[in-house]
């Protein structure tokens, strides 16, 4: 497990327990000496959100209750997205959650009254197992690195299980994750949601390489547009697993559209590749992972929906990322990548 605070922001945990314990006692109304315990922060993942997780302890009908618990708090400063999202990743959950769609942390409480925590947040229950992180690449070392290539196989064939357990939420479900007017969902409205990341990036400076893959990307506008909810954010690391290499939950639910069931199935394939594939750039390649032709081939098979044209997605996939890394960059004083190095990615001159 990594020792590393990636957190946007981080506050005193004393002060917030007692903010949230006080908070707790209107949720709870017949509960009693409310006592927040382990608050502590996510090691190696979680950038964009400030996350604390926690275990509350109360009294109850004569009983002691407990219950683990994560807040998710709104961002307002370190915002990396375009799009304020933040009640839509609630709804979601609480969607795939009722359902039985997909598996997802029980959101437990949201609240839009910025005055107690500074921003809006909500409450979900906190779930047990591994997450396989980022920073460290958890390719490289930690549990998933060390494990069989056996178990390998079976983290990563119940990983597309979920990832393709997405495509099956019907969209009547989650309309409220609708666009605007001109790109309500579709292509049309991941495609809208990027040509404004980019017009936000360049409000601190021109971005000819992005300006370029946009360009490119247009004019190679691919035929295949299956209909889907969008995860946004699809990746193993995204993941929690059980000691039997289970999917417990699928998390950062930040960025959700209706931008079509390709989206996710190109995400995770590009950064699988990135972290744990035979030409990985930040990882090592981990023997017993299903390769890019059996990732599509197992979601094809459960979704019912054609990968045509998903090499189109994958190069959608590096754009996104790198506005996310131009964004990231600005907000952290420093250079993610190199105009060369991005054109490389991107396939532009």
């Amino acid at each position: 497990m990594s020792d590393v605070i990636v957190a946007p922001a981080t506050r005193d945990l004393d002060d917030l327990a007692k903010d949230l314990a006080g908070w707790l006692a209107g949720k709870l109304s017949d509960a009693s000496d409310i006592t927040l315990e382990n608050l502590t922060y996510p090691r190696g993942a979680g950038q964009s959100h400030e996350t604390i997780l926690f275990d509350a302890k109360w009294q109850e009908g004569g009983r002691e209750r407990t219950q683990g618990c994560v807040v998710r708090i709104k961002p307002t400063d370190f915002t990396v997205f375009p799009d304020n999202l933040f009640d839509e990743q609630y709804k979601v959950m609480k969607v795939l959650h009722d359902g039985g769609y997909v598996r997802v942390a029980q959101p437990l409480w949201f609240e839009d009254d910025a005055s107690i925590l500074g921003s809006p947040f909500f409450v979900m229950e906190k779930k047990q197992g591994r997450v396989p992180v980022s920073i460290p690449p958890y390719a490289k070392t930690g549990w998933l690195s060390e494990a069989t290539p056996e178990q390998r196989r079976k983290l990563w064939e119940n990983a597309v299980r979920q990832l393709a357990a997405i495509q099956l939420v019907p969209i009547d479900k989650v309309r409220f994750l609708e666009g605007p007017p001109h790109a309500r969902e579709g292509l049309a409205q991941e495609w809208d949601k990027y040509e404004r990341f980019v017009a936000w990036v360049e409000e601190v400076g021109p971005q000819p390489v992005l300006r370029a893959s946009l360009a490119r990307l247009k004019s190679l506008w691919p035929k295949n547009q299956p209909e889907g909810m969008v995860w946004g954010d699809a990746r193993i690391g995204n993941m929690m697993f059980d000691d039997d290499f289970e999917v417990v939950a699928v998390m950062d639910w930040e960025q959700p559209s209706l931008g079509g069931a390709l989206q996710d199935l190109a995400w995770f394939l590009v950064l699988s590749e990135t972290m744990h594939g035979r030409d990985t750039q930040m990882g090592a390649y981990l023997e017993g992972m299903g390769s890019r032709e059996e990732t599509i081939a197992l979601w094809e098979e459960i979704t019912g929906k054609s990968a045509a044209d998903i090499d189109w997605y994958e190069d959608f996939t590096h754009l996104k990322m790198s506005c996310t890394g131009v964004r990231m960059g600005h907000m952290r004083g420093t250079q993610m990548m190199d105009e060369a190095t991005m054109a490389k990615r991107l396939k532009v001159d």
